[in-house]
């Protein structure tokens, strides 16, 4: 559901569209990207100076490609999200892996605007002096606490089984594979299937990715608010996610 460009909102989609333009133009002499497809797992990679070449992730949600400037979202340009999207929407297709119809973004809408009340978290981190602390630090330190309170997923599936807890003093730690002598370091991955996905809890997996996206940006005006020696105010439910 890509949004008509309207008056209100004309000048900002210009801009984008003719960045885009400007991007394409810049890097049409560079070198296609290979298609990317899935890993066959194991995986062996080779790391370089500075983690160079190295495999962080396989994933279906982004794509990267640097030297093209080109940055996709569930297969969408990221130039043609900004300039006919809205927030609430790409937060969506981020989520469930599409856009939605005018229903299903109602409804998320007004799920993220209940979310936005995280009265509980305010009181905790004003009691840490935010005016004296890095924006971003005090940010984090908020988001942090939100996790704790609304991503109870952390509690059951991540707590360790008794029987592999070693202690960190303990001297029946293994070592480390001795080097055999390579130029760099080879590591071999294996797949791990996501946590939650074996719980067959994603809807709870869901929510709280919800409550944190929405929270954040009372957090952050809370943090602001702080930081100039005021008391945070309640959000808006009236106004979008950006308002």
């Amino acid at each position: 559901m890509l949004h008509i460009r309207n008056n209100d909102t004309r000048a900002i989609t210009d801009l984008i569209l003719e960045a885009k333009r400007k991007a394409k133009e810049e890097t049409q002499m560079e070198p296609e990207p290979e298609l990317t497809k899935p890993l066959s797992w194991p995986v062996t990679c080779t790391v370089g100076p500075g983690l160079e070449g190295a495999i962080a992730c396989e994933t279906k949600i982004g794509y990267v490609n640097g030297s093209k400037g080109w940055l996709i979202y569930r297969g969408y340009d990221i130039f043609d999200l900004c300039a006919y999207s809205t927030f609430e929407e790409v937060s969506y297709l981020l989520l469930y892996g599409m856009l939605p119809n005018k229903q299903q973004l109602e409804c998320f809408t007004n799920k993220l605007v209940q979310y936005r009340f995280v009265n509980s978290t305010i009181r905790r981190i004003m009691s840490y002096p935010v005016e004296e602390m890095n924006a971003m630090a005090a940010l984090g330190l908020g988001t942090e606490m939100m996790r704790h309170e609304f991503a109870s997923s952390d509690e059951e599936l991540y707590k360790p089984e008794g029987g592999t807890i070693i202690s960190s003093d303990e001297d029946s730690i293994p070592m480390e594979t001795k080097p055999k002598g390579e130029q760099d370091a080879i590591y071999k991955f294996k797949k791990v299937k996501n946590v939650a996905a074996q719980s067959g809890d994603m809807s709870k997996d869901t929510e709280a990715s919800l409550r944190l996206i929405a929270g954040t940006a009372t957090m952050a005006a809370a943090v602001a608010r702080l930081k100039e020696g005021k008391l945070p105010i309640e959000p808006d439910p009236s106004l979008s996610h950006a308002a």
